[in-house]
């Protein structure tokens, strides 16, 4: 018995895909596995089987056409195929854990391509796939260009591969913005991106702050809800989560929130860990994210009587308070980048 890999399109209606599994039977072919990949041309069936030794090439393709499959690829198989798809997307997904550089290798592995090109410019357009030919952004920087002549790609490999960019990209993000900080009175904290896997301890952050910090931090109202708590985790657009620890603890977490060119700042620190430079160190940091991911300005929402907030906007440039009763608004132009208000220029393409 020999492995084999076939690929065939079969009409997306009851009754058909039993008809080519019953014609690969009658040939004696026992299929190992299977996958479903749904096209607009139909469904693609990409079987992994066992077919007996005096079959070739020209016997499966023969038996899938009786099968009523299609646009039919058979290739030789190696044993490492008996590892299932997403047994193999999760085993690489892990190693992207530990080296996000190797993307390139990672995408190679996944769509069993022909070759992997990676080039130093971004890409011209947005990324997506064509027949033989996939191109992916970098999350390190350029692009990639994925070959394979045959099967043609499907929506499900690319959607697949996307993923793989994405978990390349965030854990890249994480190792970048990953520093250890030494605060004035010598203690040490690490500072990094938060992520959706944060929100137990920094649950633990907003059980142990007391109620005046969470009042300044949230003007008035508690601590927030599970769901709002993991949009801050996570922010929409270009916005920045971070967050400081101390050994597995979560002593403060800093929110930058995109609103369109502006984007509102607001520090959550633990208690005992305040008026140490946490905040500080934290509020530079989504200052400079701010620059890169270029802002006009941010804007911090505070309570009038948080002296050291205020302290420290002022510090990095801010404007005058702008004071609404017991709450405080103020303002921190981002160097570089078009005045508050004004909007960017028309493009034509």
């Amino acid at each position: 018995m020999a492995l084999w890999r076939i690929r065939a399109t079969v009409d997306d209606r009851p009754g058909y895909l039993s008809v080519l599994t019953a014609s690969l039977a009658l040939k004696s072919v026992n299929i190992l596995a299977v996958q479903v990949h749904t096209t607009e041309a139909g469904a693609v069936d990409d079987f992994l089987v066992d077919a007996p030794d005096s079959m070739g090439e020209a016997d499966l393709l023969a038996a899938v056409a009786r099968g009523r499959g299609r646009d039919a690829y058979v290739s030789r198989a190696e044993a490492e195929g008996l590892v299932d798809q997403p047994t193999r997307a999760l085993a690489l997904a892990g190693r992207l854990v530990h080296d996000p550089d190797a993307l390139g290798d990672a995408l190679v592995a996944l769509l069993d391509a022909t070759e992997v090109r990676w080039r130093p410019e971004p890409l011209a357009g947005r990324p997506g796939y064509e027949s033989a030919r996939m191109t992916l952004a970098d999350p390190g920087g350029g692009s990639f260009e994925v070959l394979r002549n045959l099967p043609a790609f499907t929506p499900a490999e690319y959607a697949r591969a996307q993923a793989l960019v994405e978990l390349s990209g965030s854990m890249l993000r994480q190792r970048d913005e990953q520093v250890t900080l030494l605060l004035p009175d010598g203690a040490e904290l690490v500072v990094r991106v938060a992520t959706s896997n944060d929100l137990e301890a920094v649950r633990g952050l907003h059980a142990r702050s007391s109620a005046a910090s969470l009042q300044r931090r949230y003007l008035g109202g508690g601590a927030p809800g599970e769901a709002r708590l993991a949009r801050l985790l996570e922010p929409a657009g270009a916005g920045r989560a971070l967050i400081a620890l101390a050994g597995d603890r979560v002593v403060a977490m800093g929110n930058l929130l995109a609103e369109g060119d502006l984007a509102e700042v607001a520090m959550l620190v633990e208690d005992d860990w305040q008026r140490r430079g946490v905040g500080t160190a934290l509020l530079r940091r989504l200052f400079a994210h701010a620059e890169r991911a270029r802002f006009s300005a941010l804007i911090a929402h505070t309570a009038a009587d948080n002296v050291a907030m205020l302290r420290t906007l002022r510090r990095l440039g801010a404007g005058p308070a702008d004071r609404d009763g017991a709450m405080a608004t103020v303002t921190l132009p981002v160097p570089g980048s078009r005045p508050v208000g004004e909007q960017a220029p028309a493009t034509f393409g």
